[in-house]
């Protein structure tokens, strides 16, 4: 039997469900790429980038997932030889070291285990050690999509000024923003990276790099810089150098579209309701974990991110099956465990509601019952009194 046929729901963390209006905004004909209504778009686009990102700076739009955003920064603002520190809290700030390293840049490591956030204070014991300064950036991830792991940007950024050091401040808001607070200019960050398909709500196929006075200062003399990447072609006079070339037009008429949600349901609230429904699921996943087979991958609470879960399932039992179970009988898909940790994650970033939230918790809770894996009872329940208690 199956209970699948309806709506689909994606609780993977991207792409992440894509509003009806989103998807109308891009059903239109190809429009002149020279003038008329897309420079519009490209302007509001911009601006509500820049709201977004929480910056007076500049805001670049590439046809690029995320890795292009990361390959942007780093070419924009650094030369090849030049040092960079990687704060390795999961997959991605590693990744975006080894786009660096590809690149020719030398890459450091603050390591930190996959189930914890970022130490400040080893950042700054680590920057303290640097006294000829030959570190030209540190690059951290808000959250990562893989561990579930939030980082606290403020607190890293206080840590490099106590070092005294001079490096750009890099942060990927890839799994982030639109989910939680992100104040670039307030925090201290130079370049900021974001992609379309999670928190914005829109297809895969764009990404975002904000840039401060800092990180445009050392674009002017960074020696990675290409064609394609490189801020001062995508900020001259003609409407085509803002994407060095034909606009992704299409793209951008969705991206318009979600950032006039965000902006009409307003993003204090956007925030809100991220934090209430990652609650909920925190609350089942508790629940679940007295079963002495699930648990948190973060073990810190307050560390858990706004946008994304990741829970362990101890062997012998398969996170695949529970997966297989949630998509194919229940029109689920949850996110697999990457990075090699072994489980599966959660997502609540996006275009969510309570309804899809806890349909969501209902069909895993469904899934380990019905694959006889050891849970603990009332995750669902636990999930629906933890949003009553923050109405």
């Amino acid at each position: 039997m199956t209970l699948r046929y309806g709506r689909e729901v994606l609780a993977m963390p991207g792409p992440t469900n894509i509003p009806d209006s989103v998807l109308n905004a891009m059903h239109r004909p190809a429009i002149d790429i020279y003038s008329g209504p897309l420079l519009e778009v490209t302007e509001r686009c911009h601006e509500g980038l820049c709201s977004l990102f929480g910056t007076q700076g500049h805001a670049f739009i590439y046809a690029a997932n995320g890795h292009g955003a990361w390959e942007a920064a780093l070419s924009n603002t650094l030369s090849a030889g030049d040092e960079i520190l990687v704060l390795a809290s999961g997959r991605f700030a590693i990744n975006w070291g080894a786009t660096g390293e590809s690149m020719g840049l030398v890459v450091h490591t603050v390591e930190c285990d996959f189930r914890d956030s970022v130490s400040p204070a080893r950042v700054s014991e680590r920057l303290r050690k640097d006294t000829a300064h030959a570190i030209k950036a540190v690059l951290v991830v808000q959250v990562d999509t893989a561990s579930g792991v939030v980082n606290d940007i403020p607190a890293i950024r206080a840590a490099i000024s106590a070092a005294g050091h001079p490096a750009l401040f890099m942060v990927d808001t890839i799994a982030s923003l639109g989910t939680m607070t992100f104040t670039m200019d307030a925090w201290g960050v130079d370049v900021a990276v974001c992609g379309a398909q999670k928190g914005l709500m829109t297809p895969p196929g764009l990404s975002f790099c904000a840039a401060g006075a800092k990180a445009l200062a050392a674009h002017e003399s960074a020696g990675l810089c290409t064609r394609y990447w490189d801020w001062t072609f995508r900020r001259g006079t003609e409407h085509y150098h803002k994407y060095c070339g034909t606009p992704p037009e299409h793209m951008l008429f969705g991206l318009d579209e979600a950032l006039r949600l965000l902006q009409e349901e307003g993003f204090d609230k956007a925030i809100r309701r991220h934090t209430l429904l990652a609650r909920a699921v925190r609350a089942a996943v508790e629940m679940w974990a007295k079963g002495g087979v699930l648990d948190f991958n973060v073990a810190e609470p307050d560390a858990r991110a706004n946008s994304v879960t990741t829970i362990r399932m101890a062997p012998p039992h398969e996170p695949s099956r529970l997966l297989e179970f949630c998509r194919d009988t229940c029109g689920v898909t949850l996110g697999l465990g990457i990075g090699g940790l072994p489980g599966f994650r959660i997502a609540h970033m996006g275009h969510v509601n309570a309804p899809m939230m806890l349909g969501t918790l209902g069909c895993v809770e469904l899934g380990l019952k019905a694959l006889d894996i050891p849970h603990g009872q009332g995750g669902v329940q636990a999930a629906v009194e933890t949003l009553a208690e923050g109405l």
